[in-house]
């Protein structure tokens, strides 16, 4: 589930990004952050694992887990940490697929700081090769057992220096090779569509609750406590009537709502049993009828 969750992050950062640019580009934008799905997962599946995780090197992992090999039952290992991987109680090809998820959304990151100025065959050969020679190097000094970083003790919750620090280095190195932006500042560049921008930060909400809770491994203390962090309050004052802007907007949040009610009210049994399916009947035919 967090892994989903935070696969789910990829296409809100589409949109995030996508409502920011200029309407020409936007189809750029999106087919930037999607292509980063497709790829990576291909790539982390054959290659990128194995040298994250592959080994006891300090520096970089090997082949052991080339295409996947023996994933589904072994854990990566290293030096004195090799209890590390104890602690999870699911099996070691559910923690690849997790990783998996970090690794796409990594080099999305970066499509921020080309946005308008990089062609997509360029982007395309230069996510590949970044997975390949910056993310998962980087990813075994620090998330692996036998990484440098590791063995130094750095804790690196929720990708902190392998995602944010890593992609934002990127980022800022694309930006200087690239130089300024063509027709800045005499030219205008508006946002296309900032709803879309505030649909895609509502979605990388959702997401961190898998990005950021599943960290812990487990549905434990630590888990529950990074839950409740996120969770903010929003404030607001009584001011002059202001009528609506946009009713459709309205309505494909109801559906949003009546689709996230099946989770609300089914998942409260805790359960893949009757009282579930009592309770996901029960909410279709209320949403329905309301």
């Amino acid at each position: 589930m967090a892994a989903a969750l935070v696969m789910f992050m990829t296409p809100g950062l589409a949109l995030f990004y996508g409502g920011m640019v200029r309407s020409k580009n936007i189809l750029a934008m999106l087919m930037q952050n999607f292509f980063s799905l497709g790829l990576i997962a291909v790539l982390w599946a054959v290659l990128g694992y194995t040298l994250a995780f592959g080994g006891d090197a300090p520096l970089i992992g090997n082949l052991d887990f080339f295409g996947l090999k023996d994933v589904a039952t072994t854990y990566p290992v290293g030096g004195a940490n090799d209890a590390w991987f104890g602690i999870f109680t699911f099996p070691p090809i559910v923690f690849m697929a997790y990783q998996g998820m970090f690794a796409i959304i990594t080099p999305a990151l970066i499509t921020g700081a080309i946005a308008d100025r990089m062609k997509f065959s360029a982007w395309v050969w230069f996510l590949g090769l970044w997975s390949i020679l910056v993310y998962s190097p980087v990813a075994h000094w620090v998330f692996s057992p036998a990484g440098w970083l590791f063995e130094r003790g750095a804790l690196d919750f929720a990708g902190g220096t392998v995602v944010h620090i890593n992609a934002g280095i990127a980022a800022l190195a694309c930006v200087i090779v690239l130089g300024k932006r063509k027709g800045w500042p005499q030219r205008q560049m508006a946002p296309h569509m900032l709803p879309l921008t505030l649909i895609g930060a509502g979605i990388l909400w959702f997401g961190w609750f898998g990005f950021n809770a599943g960290s812990a491994g487990a549905a434990n203390g630590i888990a529950a406590a990074v839950l409740a962090f996120m969770v903010g309050a929003r404030k607001g004052h009584p001011g002059t009537p202001m009528p609506p802007h946009n009713l459709p907007w309205t309505l494909i949040g109801t559906g949003i709502l009546w689709f996230g009610w099946f989770g609300f009210n089914a998942g409260s049994a805790l359960g893949a049993n009757g009282i579930a399916a009592q309770a996901l009947i029960n909410t279709n035919v209320a949403a329905a009828s309301a």
